[in-house]
């Protein structure tokens, strides 16, 4: 009798944490949904899908995305590259800073970045690299605090645009964002899924205040580009 009791009482045990489990998913969805509406509505206003449309900003902040061992951008960061020779081609920006993974020798996405607008035409003068962008609030919290920035133009796809802006108001930064999109991308549905999960890492990282990973001298935007090269 006291064993089937002990049993009784497991199982019961099993159920009210199952119930509770269930809650806080519930919580969590909850949560995520309004905080990817939220972000949604108060950055609506900041992006841009026409060139001619977006207003005049000193600096374009290009992020970056994978490189390829041969030396050239994956089709997604050759699409935000092209989006801001764009914006550089109808005089809507000044200068470039381009802010991606440089952690090794062997991976390289600044350069890679680098000699692509070099190619198109774009002087040296006109290019900052940032080293340590790690992620989108290493590179924005960087671009304001390493390259005094005060207010700039985000480049990137329609899925990533919206939490940038967010992290860039956040912080301080006077910021709008120009859709880079120029293909469809066969990933997109899965990015969009990504994106409303690192909604929660940006609101927690701007929550806290977190500290990029690294910080440095400062390289000022208006300055000598070439102080920002390795």
């Amino acid at each position: 009798m006291t064993c089937f009791c002990k049993v009784d009482i497991f199982f019961k045990m099993i159920k009210k944490i199952i119930k509770i489990g269930f809650v806080f998913f519930l919580l969590g969805i909850v949560f995520i949904l309004l905080l990817d509406t939220y972000i949604q509505k108060s950055t609506k206003e900041s992006i841009y899908i026409k060139s001619t449309d977006i207003p005049k900003a000193y600096t374009c902040l290009i992020l970056g995305a994978k490189v390829y061992n041969n030396g050239k951008p994956s089709v997604i960061l050759k699409d935000r590259l092209d989006a801001g020779l764009e914006l550089y081609q109808k005089h809507k920006i000044n200068r470039f800073l381009l802010s991606g993974d440089h952690g090794t020798k062997k991976y390289d996405e600044v350069n890679t970045m680098k000699n692509y607008l070099l190619n198109k035409g774009v002087p040296l003068k006109d290019i900052f690299l940032d080293h340590a962008g790690f992620d989108t609030y290493n590179s924005l919290l960087r671009a304001k605090q390493i390259f005094n920035i005060t207010d700039l133009t985000i480049v990137t796809q329609k899925f990533h645009l919206k939490r940038s802006l967010f992290l860039a108001n956040k912080i301080g930064l006077k910021a709008n964002g120009f859709i880079a999109d120029k293909h469809i991308y066969p990933f997109a549905k899965r990015m969009n899924f990504r994106e409303k999960l690192a909604n929660i890492k940006a609101f927690f990282e701007v929550s806290i205040h977190r500290k990029p990973k690294f910080l440095g001298n400062k390289i000022p935007i208006t300055g000598d580009s070439s102080k920002s090269f390795d």
